[in-house]
């Protein structure tokens, strides 16, 4: 493959990183102005849904991938189970709302990326996204245990001493989903020939399954709202997001989509909380030793031994 392609795919993979820095902020602002996380994270995924809906349906393209992609699953080209990866973000969604407060952010991000760069580097092996499988090399393995360590190293600042530390199964379960959700947002991509539409059928699983949660889990309408219109732009990042990762796993496959897209989400995290004026050094450390890790992981190298 060319360089030249495998640069930009990473790119993609970092800007979408950078993206969804912002959006966890944007809509963390949104959760603690509502009062509930649940519905800031439907908000936000339906404001997204409905952006994606006008877009793909006033386009031909987009109307045509859609129809691409339900000839595909009509003549099995590729799986209903395939086209539910955004199912991945709505558990992420969920496990933040139930573990976060018991287990604290830090906790949270760490078993987040460790399961993201475990199920990577399995499907990358199995070769279940798009293009060739890439197997488990000496380099690829370095590299994803440099990602975990650069990710540990830019939060252990805020680091406590948390309870509960079982529920960190559940970031870790949304972990091991997110490669899982990369390798089949490609195998969509690729059926649809069209990333619009694929963003919009990740959206609209996800939107689904949000909806669902916050039926079961409803607490009524929330006693207060907020006038900050950006407050709602968590849907859009979360396209750029989602696209970034869609578009540039082809390229890189998903272990280096998801050390990337963690490069980009430190690099905003470093942006933000320098406007903030909170910039803490282990972060800075963080994002160098996580571009690392992604030089090593390309690095060419032997198939592993047993």
């Amino acid at each position: 493959m060319a360089r030249s392609a495998q640069v930009t795919g990473g790119l993609l993979a970092t800007a979408g990183g950078v993206a969804i820095a912002v959006q966890a902020r944007v809509n963390g602002s949104l959760a603690q102005s509502l009062g509930n996380g649940l519905l800031a994270a439907l908000i936000s995924f339906a404001g997204g849904w409905f952006v994606l809906l006008a877009v793909v349906l006033s386009r031909q393209s987009g109307r045509d991938g859609l129809l691409r992609l339900r000839d595909a699953l009509r003549h099995r080209r590729i799986r209903w189970w395939e086209c539910v990866g955004g199912v991945s973000g709505a558990v992420l969604v969920g496990s933040q709302g139930l573990a976060v407060a018991a287990i604290g952010v830090a906790v949270f991000t760490v078993a987040v990326v460790i399961g993201q760069v475990v199920s990577s580097m399995v499907v990358d092996n199995l070769g279940v996204g798009p293009g060739e499988s890439k197997p488990v090399t000496r380099t690829r393995v370095v590299g994803a245990a440099v990602g975990v360590v650069a990710v540990t190293v830019a939060v252990s600042h805020r680091f406590t001493s948390p309870g509960g530390l079982w529920l960190a199964v559940l970031p870790l379960v949304a972990g091991l989903l997110m490669g899982w959700q990369q390798a089949v947002n490609g195998l969509v991509r690729e059926a649809a020939a069209n990333s619009a539409a694929t963003i919009l059928v990740n959206f609209t699983v996800g939107t689904a399954a949000l909806a669902l949660v916050n039926a079961v889990a409803w607490n009524g309408v929330p006693g207060s709202s907020t006038s900050q219109w950006w407050l709602y732009l968590g849907g859009l990042l979360g396209i750029v997001g989602v696209g970034g990762a869609i578009t540039s796993v082809r390229f890189i496959g998903v272990l280096m989509v998801g050390l990337c897209g963690v490069c980009g989400q430190l690099i905003g995290a470093v942006l933000l909380d320098a406007v903030s004026g909170h910039l803490a050094l282990p972060t800075v450390i963080g994002v160098v030793l996580t571009l690392v890790s992604v030089g090593v992981a390309a690095l060419p190298n032997g198939r592993m031994r047993p």
